[in-house]
């Protein structure tokens, strides 16, 4: 019976199918299409067609849409897609704890997308139940911008 335990040291016992390192790949920012979320609509060129943007425009665009589309809601979405925002919603918890989940929902929503690097300096500004809250975003090209939301009765 072959022995369980090879003493042969000179022999690589790594596995030979072990997946190698991920060579980090460029990310592409693409283009999307311009929504403006107060109204509810897409914006539209003087020639009627939906206005195209473009690279961190677009990550932009897409860093608000995650926020504002619940998860699960819609099939259209992967269910890597959205936040989970309304679970906060009449469950009874405190202020300190609504916002540590709001950081903690936004940035695991944002993180999906590789073009984020990185999602931080929240702030939050209470209107009797409805936390308005931003943060600063960052893409991997180092470029910043803030997003807004909120989550409550008027959110």
């Amino acid at each position: 019976m072959p022995n369980l335990f090879p003493e042969d040291a000179s022999k690589d016992w790594t596995d030979e199918n072990a997946e190698e390192p991920a060579i980090e790949e460029e990310v592409a920012f693409g283009r999307s299409w311009r929504f403006d979320f107060e109204l509810g609509d897409f914006v539209m060129t003087p020639t009627r067609k939906v206005a195209n943007i473009h690279d961190t425009e677009a990550w932009v665009m897409w860093c608000q849409k995650a926020i504002r589309t619940p998860r699960y809601r819609h099939l259209i979405y992967s269910r890597n897609h959205g936040e989970e925002l309304d679970n906060l919603i009449g469950k009874g918890y405190s202020r300190g704890v609504i916002e540590s989940e709001i950081q903690r929902i936004v940035t695991e929503t944002l993180m999906v997308d590789p073009r984020t690097a990185d999602v931080g300096g929240f702030t939050y500004n209470w209107s009797g139940d409805s936390c308005y809250f931003s943060c600063r975003i960052t893409n991997i090209q180092d470029e910043e911008d803030v997003l807004e939301g909120s989550v409550g009765e008027n959110g």
